[in-house]
């Protein structure tokens, strides 16, 4: 009862919200790269916010799953079909055993998900199921899933209410240019006046430099006001790192824990998901805002959430308007 991986793709992991509480002892936090479509793949199927799903990127998977489940697809647009027939995104799907769900190349976005209805079978690691592939902790075995690898179910789960109605609207990863928004500091006051203008009014490219440990953009040089290294402190998720060539690299999941080089900013929580499905060569420009603003535009996706999980609770509407019609046309024969 379970999936088997009949090809890997690029880099599939098990991944949840990530591994807190550890770094003061040199444990990268990991978990999903793009959040949001991370919580969006478990909402619509009613799970935990932080039940394990796969991850996988540039290059999907092919698995075959040995019973049946209700499976949700977000992120990227991978062509996925189901036994060779397209199945759409963001929306939940019922599989049967036996059915093999494959993944092509990301024609949008680099990076995919998928949540499982009955729950992979993931033990949990220091209080969680993900994957930190530097430490070898977590996941399956620690490592990105290779061909031929199982994973089982935890539990039985294949009914879901309102089944029709859980569909959302997919999210748009196609532009090769995005603004990501960022609040300045904590280290901005070691850069120039001139440099922090050049970081906010110029464009940067993504490089092939990017993984899951961060992203290094190419662009305009980034004036210090001296030296840029300093004594190393902690980094937190999105810390826009500037060391002395100049060049801004943005760390994620998988980042060190501490770093010595200055942090001219961090990329606000919401607009994360924005650079980490851009592919190499698409255009960044920053703009500055500040904490307030940052923690209002949290709360309103928190919002936005909320009225996701309204949207998929109600009859489907195509239902509701076939029963209407029913009821007209047999009131014609009373």
């Amino acid at each position: 009862m379970g999936i088997r991986v009949l090809k890997a793709g690029m880099l599939t992991t098990v991944q949840d919200l990530g591994r807190t509480g550890y770094q003061s002892q040199g444990f990268s936090v990991a978990g999903a790269m793009d959040v949001r479509s991370f919580k969006i793949a478990n909402l619509l199927l009613d799970n935990p916010e932080n039940e394990a799903v796969l991850e996988f990127t540039l290059i999907g998977p092919t698995l075959q799953f040995t019973s049946e489940t209700i499976i949700a697809i977000t992120g990227g647009d991978f062509s996925p079909t189901l036994n060779g027939e397209p199945v759409p995104s963001y929306e939940a799907v019922y599989v049967n055993r036996g059915d093999i769900l494959k993944f092509g190349s990301a024609r949008t976005g680099s990076r995919g998900y998928i949540a499982f209805s009955s729950y992979l079978d993931i033990p949990v690691v220091m209080g969680s199921r993900c994957t930190n592939l530097k430490s070898r902790i977590g996941g399956f075995k620690g490592r990105k899933l290779k061909d031929e690898d199982y994973i089982g179910f935890r539990i039985k789960r294949r009914y879901l209410p309102y089944f029709l109605s859980r569909k959302l609207k997919p999210d748009d990863f196609s532009a090769e240019s995005e603004t990501l928004r960022v609040v300045l500091g904590p280290q901005d006051d070691r850069f120039s006046r001139q440099g922090i203008e050049t970081f906010l009014t110029e464009e940067y490219t993504v490089t092939s430099d990017f993984d899951r440990m961060g992203c290094r953009l190419e662009g305009p040089f980034i004036a210090p006001k001296d030296r840029t290294d300093m004594i190393s402190d902690g980094i937190a998720y999105g810390s826009v790192q500037v060391p002395s060539h100049g060049k801004p690299i943005v760390l994620l999941s998988d980042r060190q824990t501490t770093g010595g080089y200055p942090k001219l900013a961090t990329v606000a929580s919401v607009d994360i998901p924005k650079l980490v499905q851009r592919k190499t060569d698409h255009r960044i420009h920053f703009t500055a805002i500040s904490v307030e603003e940052a923690q209002k535009l949290y709360r309103e996706e928190e919002k936005e959430y909320e009225r996701m999980r309204s949207e998929i609770h109600v009859p489907c509407r195509e239902v509701l308007d076939c029963r209407l019609v029913a009821k007209r046309v047999s009131k014609l024969f009373e």
